[in-house]
């Protein structure tokens, strides 16, 4: 049985009990900046940075412990180079200290030149590992090569003769003890569970060379799984919760190890149907709300106040604006590839000043489970003061409904994936109070050769300058049509159900007939909260939540459906 064991909160000094005495993650710049103009880094005087290389978000770190996924430093050219000074090892034994960072190179034949400088002047070679790969990899270099000095420099060199790309980040100077007998393994991390609230996730170590010598554990998590002091090997396992980076520092004996890194973010694949109203803190990032995860890097897609309004359609909580390039958002649901996948939205081209005249993009996309997936995407197209609206399965197209939109008109935009027939379509603009999914569709393909095998997300894209000011309001992603409340899903002579929204504990559901009603109510994951008859004409939601639902009703055979917001 796995004991849990002692755990010290206490915070040390760094010099006493931190592995990692410095550490630069380059920030994250604003768009490419000059490393000699950048101001965004971690550390500041004694520490000085220089170079011809260029500091931004492209690309970001990723695949490897720690790694930061802001921004990194980009060398392009032969020659260019990017330069540490002011940099103090004295403290520490040659033979203990550990330099890391992480490294990509584009093609592998291109590894960076390393060097270390104790005067300013002579420069001495750093060996190491070279990239087998074009993905990131992190870079350790054992001790013996680093000096013990108070006057380091550290200098990264693209040598080439062509241009060819590399990109550096998380530049680390660690002090490992070389007689530690105390060896971690790989780490993994996994979530606890996956939900709409913060959940825990938990850090596995593997370790060999224990039981000799008493360690000692500092972190913020709870620490439980095997002990170093007295098991020979094991796993040491700290919890954490979902949005907490993890430190973990084990010190005992000669040791003193780290382990660090970045939260996994835990958050739920999404149920069908699945409505997104955005009703979320005003200024937010998209990204750290649990229904998106933000892809790549940049500047992030942005809660705004308000929501955009189709009549007859009800509308609730805010929206999201998004312009240029940057972070992309990531919404996965439920895997489908069978009958019909509907997503639905609201769309408002609000600026198009920095798109050229015929320039084009897609800036909504439905996915298969993985979030670079890409199978349908809707398009955008500036047309003289105005702009077209696209669809197709590829990154271009010459598929444009004909109809030349004007900036801050409220777009509503149907796109429909039947896996039987192979048909993918837009419905723009359509007459929502008469719509049926047998209307000709405004934008259409054939996919019959190169039919779709699944759907299973959908994408908010900033591309580059193409992407106009958007902003995006009420997502609805379903296998029909019910959140439209049209007359194929609204047979019920006369029904009215008020009030909407409803701030009591009595909704009332009125008909022509006003005969017994079967009613059922899903929260905005799709799961049932209520499910009764209703002989009065009055049904009980107080023990509704504040948020937004879909009723469905039942009388006499017929059924409709009808959004519901709860104060």
């Amino acid at each position: 049985m796995k004991k849990l064991y002692f755990l010290f909160f206490t915070l040390f000094g760094i010099l006493g009990f931190s592995q990692t005495f410095y550490s630069e993650n380059m920030g994250t710049p604003g768009g490419t900046t000059a490393i000699t103009s950048y101001t965004g880094w971690q550390n500041s005087s004694p520490i000085v940075y220089s170079g011809s290389g260029d500091v931004r978000t492209s690309t970001a770190s990723s695949g490897y412990s720690g790694a930061s996924g802001g921004g990194n430093v980009f060398l392009n050219a032969p020659g260019e180079n990017f330069q540490i000074d002011g940099l103090d090892t004295s403290s520490y034994l040659s033979a203990d200290l550990e330099l890391s960072f992480g490294l990509v190179t584009s093609p592998i034949t291109n590894q960076v030149v390393l060097e270390y400088s104790t005067d300013g002047s002579t420069w001495n070679p750093i060996t190491y590992t070279a990239n087998t790969s074009t993905a990131w990899t992190l870079v350790t270099i054992g001790g013996g090569q680093i000096p013990s000095s108070s006057s380091l420099s550290l200098r990264f060199t693209n040598n080439t003769s062509a241009s060819e790309q590399i990109r550096i980040d998380d530049v680390k100077l660690s002090n490992v003890s070389s007689s530690c007998a105390l060896s971690l393994g790989a780490t993994v991390v996994n979530c606890n569970a996956s939900t709409l609230a913060l959940d825990s996730y938990s850090v596995t170590i593997p370790f060999t060379g224990g039981s000799t010598a008493t360690y000692v554990i500092t972190t913020s998590g709870t620490v439980s799984g095997d002990n170093p002091s007295s098991v020979a090997a094991g796993d040491i396992i700290v919890t954490f919760t979902e949005g907490t980076s993890y430190a973990v520092n084990i010190t005992g004996g000669t040791c003193n190890l780290d382990v660090t890194g970045s939260s996994p973010e835990c958050k739920p694949v999404n149920s069908l149907p699945f409505y997104e109203p955005f009703d979320y803190t005003v200024s937010n990032s998209l990204g750290l709300e649990q229904k998106w995860t933000n892809v790549n890097s940049g500047d992030d897609i942005i809660v705004a106040a308000g929501s955009l309004s189709y009549s007859p359609l009800s509308n609730a909580g805010n929206s999201v604006t998004f312009v240029g390039s940057g972070i992309d958002c990531f919404s996965p649901f439920t895997t489908t590839n069978s009958g019909t996948v509907y997503a639905a939205f609201m769309v408002s081209v609000t600026d198009l000043s920095a798109v050229t005249d015929g320039n084009s993009t897609y800036f909504a996309i439905l996915t298969g489970t993985a979030s670079n997936s890409f199978k349908a995407r809707v398009f955008f197209k500036r047309n003289g003061a105005g702009y077209q609206l696209g669809l197709d399965t590829t990154a271009t197209t010459t598929n444009y409904d004909s109809t030349v939109r004007n900036v801050g008109d409220v777009v509503y935009v149907i796109v429909g994936y039947d896996f039987s027939t192979f048909a993918l379509n837009a419905w723009i603009n359509p007459n929502t109070s008469t719509f049926s999914t047998t209307d000709t569709p405004t934008l259409t393909l054939d996919l019959t050769a190169t039919p779709i095998s699944e759907l299973g997300g959908f994408l908010l894209r900033q591309d580059n300058n193409n992407t106009p000011t958007i902003v995006f309001d009420e997502l609805n992603i379903s296998t029909t049509t019910a959140f439209l409340g049209t007359k194929s899903f609204n047979a019920i002579d006369g029904l009215k159900v008020y009030p909407n929204p409803v701030s009591g504990n009595t909704l009332y559901l009125e008909s022509k007939a006003n005969a017994t009603k079967q009613v059922q109510v899903y929260d905005v994951l799709g799961k049932q909260v209520i499910n009764t008859t209703v002989n009065n004409n009055s049904l009980n939601v107080a023990n509704l939540n504040a948020g937004v639902y879909i009723v469905k009703i039942t009388e006499e055979g017929k059924t409709a459906t009808r959004k519901l917001v709860v104060k």
